[in-house]
């Protein structure tokens, strides 16, 4: 059975940092590119940062860019988001999601795979 599960997300403030995982099962990890998702109340689901299944290649959207790391280990099947200098704006549910790889995908019908979410909230 496939499951991609995020965790880490919470509340923090303006400035503060959190770092988010997606540990991944079910599927040949190291051969899927990973990315990460958010949607916030209200707004339509938007790119954040893609990895490939090599780790060799990340792209990040330009309203995380400086701010955000992607990351893998495929020895653990997981996917970091470290994520610094946080915005309010940064408020929503981030998803990670699979696609057969190697190459990242910036469009998210590239990913056949979802997690269920994890909340970041940033606020004072």
């Amino acid at each position: 059975q496939v499951q991609l599960v995020e965790s880490g997300g919470g509340l923090v403030q303006p400035g503060g940092s959190l770092r988010l995982s997606c540990a991944a099962s079910g599927f040949t990890f190291d051969s899927y590119a990973i990315g990460w998702f958010r949607q916030a109340p209200g707004k339509e689901r938007e790119g954040v940062s893609y990895i490939s299944s090599s780790t060799i290649s990340s792209y990040y959207e330009d309203s995380v860019k400086g701010r955000f790391t992607i990351s893998r280990d495929n020895a653990k099947n997981t996917v970091y988001l470290q994520m610094n200098n946080l915005k309010p704006w940064d408020t929503a549910i981030y998803y990670c999601a699979a696609g057969p790889g190697p190459l990242y995908m910036r469009d998210p019908m590239g990913y056949n795979y979802w997690g269920q979410g994890t909340q970041v909230t940033v606020s004072a």
